[in-house]
C-alpha cells in the first residue's frame, strides 16, 4: 500500500494538530516536525509540537474525564476497551505498515506488535471482573478488615520509538479498566503511529457516546516529556527509555513525591553452558540479537559460551550473520532493516571501533551499508564481535545489532557471574538441558534480571507475564500479572457491627 493511502485510511493528513483529547484534534503555536521514514528518508508527513498553553488545555480535560471514568463500573470499562481491541484487529495490517514506515523494523515485528496491542486488550477485559482485594481477620471481635484498590487519577505515559504503540497500549489498557485515565507522550521519533492510534480509540468512544479526556495525546520533544514529569495533577508517570532520560524523570516525580514506572536500558544476555541444543539455540540468538535491528530493549546484546562449544557455536553464528537478509522493511524476505535515525548509525560505528580499540575482535559485519539497495544510509551489517567481559564497552547498551562473544569457562555459576556482572538487568536466557543449571540459574544463585528465561531468547516476551527489570533498567513491571496494582491506590478497611469500640493491641482509653 503506498504510504498516501496508507495515511488517509488511518485519518492522518500531510499536517497533523498537537493535540487530541479523544475527538477533534488541536493544535498550536509550536514548532512544526517533518516526520520521514527511516527506510529510504522520504518524508511522510509533519506534526506540530504543543506548547504549554495546549498542553494545560489537555490536562484539564483529562481531570475531568477522571471525575466520570472513576465512576463508571469496572465491567463496562472492560467493555469499552475490548470494542478498542476488536478496532485494532480491523486496523492491523494499516497501523503494522505505519509501524514498519515509521520505526523501520520488518513488516512481520510490526504485525506482531499490533497483535501485542489486541492481546493486552484481552487481558485487559479480563482484568476488569477480576481487580480483587483481600480479607483479612483482625484482632477485635466483631471487626473485619479488608483491603481494596481505587484509581489514581491521570496516569503519565512517556514511550520510545522501538514499540511506538505495544509500550502504550500495556500502560493504557490496564490503565482505562482500572478508572484511570491517560496522557501519551510518544517519542518524537514516531509520532504518526500515536496519532493512528489515537483515531482508532476515537471511533471506539464516539460509539459508545463517552466524553472526551479519557485517552489523551499530546505531540512534542522532551519539554512535553518534563511538563508531565513536573505536574501534580499526574500521580503516575510510566516512562520507557534510556536509563539517563528514567533518572530525569525519577528525581522530577520523586521530588512531587509521585509515582513511576521505569523501564529503561537492558544489556541482555544468553549463557550456552555444554549441555545446550546448540540448533535450538541458534535462531533464538539471532532474532534476539538482530530483531528490530537491535534496537529492542530486550535485545540480545552478550552471548556468553561454554568453551567446549565455543568455536562450533561462533562459527555457526557467522554464516548466519553473513546471509541475513537486510534491506527494505517492508520486503517479507527481509530479517533486517535500518536504524531509526543518522546519530543510531554513528553511534553504532563508534561502538564498533571502541570494542576493537579496547581489545575485542570483530568475527563479522562491523559496516554501513550503501548503495542503491539501502536509500537512505540507515542500514549496517549485523555484527558479531569476540569479546572478553571487563571491556567497558560490554557493559554499556548499543542500540544497534551489535552482538558480543564471551568465552567462559567451569561450570554454569561463572557464566551467571558474567552475566549479571553489569549495570542493567531487564531481561536473561540459559540454554541447557541440565536441570540443575537451568534451576540454578532461575534461583537466588541466578540471573539478576526482571525476566530469566530457559531454552527461549531474551526478547519476545508476552503479556501474561509481568515485564520489567531491576539496577539500572529502572525496577518497574508493566504488562501483565499483578502489574494492574501500580495503576490503583490502594485502601485498607476496617469495619466494627459491634456496639463496643475496642482498640487494638490491647489499649484500654476510657472517657466520661
Amino acid at each position: 500500500m503506498k504510504i498516501e493511502n496508507l495515511l488517509k485510511s488511518l485519518k492522518i493528513n500531510s499536517i497533523n494538530g498537537s493535540y487530541s483529547t479523544g475527538k477533534e484534534w488541536g493544535t498550536c503555536s509550536g514548532t512544526d516536525k517533518v516526520i520521514h521514514t527511516p527506510i529510504d528518508g522520504s518524508k511522510i508527513a509533519t506534526v506540530r509540537y504543543a506548547d504549554k498553553q495546549a498542553y494545560e488545555h489537555v490536562v484539564i480535560t483529562a481531570c475531568s474525564a477522571f471525575e466520570y471514568w472513576k465512576t463508571v463500573p469496572a465491567p463496562r470499562r472492560g467493555e469499552v476497551i475490548r470494542q478498542i481491541g476488536n478496532t485494532l484487529r480491523t486496523y492491523k495490517r494499516e497501523l503494522g505498515m505505519l509501524i514498519t514506515y515509521e520505526s523501520g523494523k520488518i513488516l512481520e515485528e510490526a504485525l506482531g506488535e499490533v497483535q501485542e496491542m489486541i492481546d493486552i486488550c484481552d487481558f485487559a477485559v479480563g482484568l476488569s471482573r477480576q481487580l480483587h482485594g483481600f480479607t483479612m481477620h483482625s484482632e477485635r471481635p466483631l471487626h473485619r478488615m479488608y483491603e481494596q484498590y481505587h484509581p489514581l487519577g491521570i496516569v503519565g505515559i512517556i514511550t520510545a520509538f522501538n514499540f511506538p504503540a505495544a509500550v502504550w497500549s500495556w500502560n493504557a489498557m490496564i490503565a482505562a479498566v482500572c478508572g484511570d485515565v491517560c496522557l501519551w507522550k510518544p517519542s518524537e521519533k514516531t509520532p504518526l503511529t500515536a496519532i493512528a492510534c489515537q483515531n482508532i480509540i476515537a471511533e471506539v468512544l464516539e460509539k459508545n457516546q463517552l466524553p472526551e479526556g479519557i485517552f489523551n495525546l499530546i505531540i512534542g520533544d522532551s519539554s512535553a516529556g518534563h511538563w508531565i514529569a513536573c505536574d501534580k495533577r499526574i500521580p503516575l508517570v510510566s516512562a520507557t527509555g534510556s536509563t539517563a532520560m528514567g533518572r530525569n524523570v525519577a528525581q522530577t516525580v520523586g521530588a512531587r513525591l509521585g509515582k513511576t514506572i521505569l523501564e529503561l536500558g537492558g544489556n541482555n544476555a544468553i549463557i550456552l553452558t555444554e549441555n545446550a541444543d546448540i540448533e535450538l539455540a541458534l535462531p533464538a540468538i539471532t532474532f534476539g540479537a538482530v530483531g528490530t535491528c537491535g534496537q529492542r530493549c530486550t535485545s540480545t546484546r552478550r552471548l556468553i559460551v561454554h568453551d567446549s562449544i565455543y568455536d562450533k557455536v561462533l562459527e555457526r553464528l557467522k554464516i548466519i550473520y553473513e546471509s541475513l537478509p537486510v534491506g527494505n522493511p517492508l520486503d517479507p524476505s527481509t530479517l533486517v532493516g535500518p536504524l531509526i535515525d543518522e546519530n543510531a548509525v554513528k553511534n553504532f560505528l563508534s561502538a564498533i571501533e571502541t570494542a576493537k580499540r579496547q581489545g575485542a575482535s570483530l568475527v563479522t559485519g562491523g559496516k554501513q551499508l550503501s548503495g542503491d539497495q539501502y536509500p537512505g544510509d540507515l542500514y549496517v551489517q549485523p555484527s558479531i564481535l569476540e569479546a572478553t567481559p571487563d571491556m567497558p564497552i560490554v557493559k554499556e547498551e548499543t542500540f544497534a545489532p551489535i552482538l558480543y562473544v564471551i568465552k567462559y569457562h567451569g561450570n554454569v555459576h561463572n557464566a551467571i557471574q558474567i552475566q549479571n556482572d553489569v549495570p542493567q538487568g531487564l531481561s536473561s536466557a540459559i540454554f541447557s538441558d541440565n536441570l540443575q543449571e537451568t534451576e540454578i540459574f532461575l534461583s537466588s544463585q541466578g540471573s539478576d534480571c526482571g525476566i530469566a528465561n530457559v531454552n527461549i531468547g531474551t526478547s519476545g516476551a508476552e503479556i501474561g507475564g509481568a515485564f520489567g527489570g531491576e539496577k539500572d533498567t529502572g525496577g518497574g513491571r508493566e504488562s501483565g500479572s499483578d502489574a494492574w496494582k501500580a495503576y490503583m491506590r490502594r485502601q485498607t478497611n476496617t469495619i466494627n457491627f459491634g456496639k463496643e469500640l475496642t482498640l487494638a493491641q490491647g489499649i484500654k482509653f476510657t472517657v466520661s
